[in-house]
């Protein structure tokens, strides 16, 4: 195909013409599709449902060690379950909370946490004058929200497919004791899919932050969720790595199962250095008994161990392996040649990455929207919901049917090709 930028303007026209009736006759569908969240597909919560019969009014509840899950008690999380996300997070068990279902509750938690009693000893983050935090972008909306509601400013750092600018990064940091923290999605990232490389983890681990209290949350969301057998991107274990640098206590590193068995009942956990570990725990005790052990017993009883719960995920790659493969087509076969946008490859996670031209986001997900087909909000991959460039679009590929998908990147292409156009018609007056 022809690149949009060379067309005439009489060809741009023609082009025009063609691509509004293609989009009349998508409008006449009265499609109702959603691709807003990253939310796993009624099969992959399918996969699941055995844990619905891992235990019954018939089963021990006990653990190895005597515990009895109906009870009061265990403040950090059963032993077993530790093993289990241990395993998953390439972490010692003893280093490990587990929580309830909600890794993002424990992230709010954590920064609830400094803001009202410090980290460590150190002066309570409502009490000083300023407080930072570093914001790769475009990353997590979920992230930016947290830092918002608690009026931390957020200050953006450019990804690279290595990982947040780490020559940025090492910068700040060191020079300014405002800033307390830095969000990371390390593995397979939210939106672009990229894997922070073994210089950038390694670098992460010799921060010299000029806050004491200073902490990289490192939200390993996606850890396993590979979209390959054979194909597989691979990531540096922090903890381990800080510990080597003599930073034991610079990471908080979290982590869920709510794309592994059911979002919103699965268990979460937080691994950390024992400073830290025992800074949270005076805190827990006030605040918790303990969390659902029952649960965490369940999740237990229906993988067994980590090769279960690996086995469970080539099952969801099998699932929304298509579906990423049908949008990265239809972006391929529809976009490329065009020079109206790039977009990422990802080799697992939950999202695809879309860059248009300038100032065109907003107008690509409108005109979706207004044909049926609801998107992540553009700028939402931004702190406060502004992104300068008006380009980054998040897709969510999971959630939709394969045929519903289809027709969703179909439609998708098409208004990144009618938003682009307006705009480079609009520039050659």
């Amino acid at each position: 195909m022809k690149a949009y930028t060379e067309m005439s303007k009489e060809e741009m026209k023609q082009e025009m013409a063609s691509l509004k009736e293609q989009y009349k006759k998508y409008q006449d569908m009265d499609l109702q599709l959603d691709m807003s969240r990253g939310k796993p597909c009624r099969e992959q919560l399918d996969l699941s449902m055995g844990m619905m019969d891992a235990l019954n009014s018939g089963a021990d509840l006990t653990c190895e060690d005597g515990t009895d899950c109906r009870n009061y008690g265990v403040l950090t999380g059963i032993h077993e379950a530790k093993v289990l996300l241990g395993d998953m997070m390439e972490n010692n068990p003893d280093n490990i909370i587990i929580y309830g279902n909600s890794s993002l509750n424990v992230m709010y938690d954590t920064v609830s946490r400094a803001m009202t009693h410090g980290i460590l000893g150190n002066t309570p983050w409502c009490k000083l004058d300023k407080v930072k935090f570093l914001c790769p972008v475009p990353g997590y909306d979920r992230h930016f929200a947290i830092t918002e509601y608690f009026g931390i400013e957020m200050i953006p750092v450019p990804m690279s497919p290595d990982g947040p600018d780490m020559d940025m990064v090492e910068k700040l940091v060191a020079e300014d004791e405002a800033i307390k923290g830095i969000w990371c999605t390390p593995k397979y990232s939210n939106p672009q899919g990229y894997s922070y490389s073994d210089e950038t983890v390694r670098r992460f681990a010799r921060l010299k932050p000029a806050a004491k209290d200073f902490r990289i949350f490192w939200d390993n969301a996606y850890g396993i969720h590979h979209l390959y057998d054979h194909d597989q991107d691979y990531l540096i274990e922090i903890l381990a790595e800080c510990k080597r640098a003599g930073n034991p206590d610079l990471v908080y590193k979290f982590a869920s199962t709510s794309k592994i068995t059911f979002p919103g009942s699965g268990i979460a956990a937080l691994a950390t250095s024992p400073n830290n570990l025992e800074d949270i725990m005076s805190q827990m005790k006030n605040q918790t008994i303990g969390h659902d052990k029952v649960n965490q017993l369940r999740h237990v009883r229906f993988f067994k161990d980590i090769h279960g719960m690996m086995e469970h995920m080539r099952r969801h790659a099998d699932i929304i392996r298509p579906k990423f493969e049908v949008v990265l087509a239809a972006l391929k076969n529809n976009l490329g040649g065009l020079d109206v946008g790039s977009w990422t490859e990802p080799k697992g996670g939950y999202f695809i990455s879309f860059d248009s031209l300038p100032g065109c986001a907003k107008k690509i997900v409108h005109l979706a929207k207004k044909a049926g087909v609801t998107m992540t909000g553009a700028g939402a991959t931004w702190p406060y919901g502004k992104d300068p460039e008006d380009s980054n679009i998040r897709i969510a590929p999971t959630y939709p049917t394969l045929e519903d998908l289809k027709t969703a990147a179909e439609l998708f292409t098409l208004c990144v090709r009618i938003a682009s156009l307006e705009k480079l018609m609009a520039d050659e007056k």
